[in-house]
């Protein structure tokens, strides 16, 4: 099977769904002419022309607006944010107008629209630049929320998501757009609430998505080292959340480490711990453990950097914490 890059199976599945459908387009800042800020977009406008891959102003609010506005009349916008630190600026588009239209309009408008962009940390860009919102927008009841780890399932899931009936936020990290990975040649779409097991183990289950799948990964070769087999969970979705096969994986292994990028407060780990331990309470030989990044803002200096983000040391401890090692 080839390999490719991540920001080339997110283009390949934008391209060949404007192939497929008329009425998808692209919009947002720098990618059209500038072939996108990460050339996720590179060589679009060449194929589709202006009146499909749109540069806009620095202007979330307003091309956020257009998109959802275009999509309540038929057409298919793919919204793409330079980062999500920046959809701030139009969450109010987002929340109180994609999310809320079906229902709102008792049915009578869908909203097919696709927010893309990345998310979280990418190195030192300050405070303002590195943020997680996923947990935000997976708190919003309307939205769908995706969060891939690697090219196959960045390609099948945009895919999908460009093709489902409701607004979709499709996140995705600056610091894995050169990521490669086994992408097949032919058409093939992954389901949006389906999370997939990366990795089978006995001892521990644990529970990531996006790039702290590569923390997660290094973690576990590290375990393995020490007879230690970790189960790992790749949500991908982390709105719908797919419980029963994070579930089914505790049942066997009997002890859980969820490992997320964002701050402890409110995290989407905090709603796994509490699914888990409702559900599964009496298979549980020790409670679920979170790696969260610290609860301050990120620092721009290096070492904060790595005192504050998740990483595998923190991640092996959990695990050996949960396993009373």
């Amino acid at each position: 099977m080839r390999v490719i890059q991540f920001r080339e199976a997110l283009r390949e599945a934008m391209s060949e769904e404007m192939r497929r459908d008329k009425n998808v387009f692209l919009m947002g800042e720098e990618v059209a002419e500038y072939n996108g800020a990460y050339k996720v977009s590179q060589g679009m406008l060449d194929e589709f022309g202006p009146e499909r891959v749109y540069d806009t102003p620095i202007a979330e609010l307003g091309f956020a607006g257009l998109g959802v506005g275009a999509a309540m009349n038929g057409l298919k916008p793919i919204i793409e944010f330079m980062t999500f630190n920046f959809s701030l600026v139009a969450i109010d588009q987002i929340v109180n107008s994609a999310a809320k239209m079906l229902s709102m309009s008792g049915g009578a408008y869908s909203v097919p629209i696709v927010f893309r962009g990345p998310t979280g940390n990418a190195g030192q860009l300050g405070a303002t630049h590195s943020s997680n919102f996923e947990n935000w927008f997976a708190n919003t009841p309307g939205l769908k929320v995706i969060v891939p780890s690697n090219p196959y399932d960045a390609k099948g899931l945009m895919k999908a998501a460009i093709r489902d009936p409701d607004p979709v936020i499709f996140m995705e990290s600056e610091l894995m757009y050169s990521d490669k990975g086994e992408v097949p040649e032919g058409e093939y779409l992954l389901p949006i609430g389906v999370a997939d097991v990366k990795r089978k183990g006995k001892d521990v289950t644990i529970i990531s998505f996006g790039k702290m799948m590569k923390v997660v990964f290094e973690a576990a070769d590290e375990l393995a080292k020490e007879g230690i087999e970790a189960e790992i969970i790749d949500l991908r979705t982390v709105r719908p959340i797919d419980y029963a096969t994070c579930l089914e994986s505790v049942k066997k292994t009997n002890r859980c480490v969820v490992v997320e990028e964002a701050n402890p407060i409110a995290g989407l780990s905090s709603e796994l711990a509490y699914h888990i331990q409702r559900n599964a309470f009496d298979y549980l030989d020790a409670p679920v453990i979170r790696v969260n990044s610290m609860d301050v803002p990120l620092s721009y200096a290096p070492t904060y950097i790595e005192a504050t983000l998740p990483n595998v040391k923190r991640t092996i401890d959990a695990v050996k914490k949960v396993m009373y090692k």
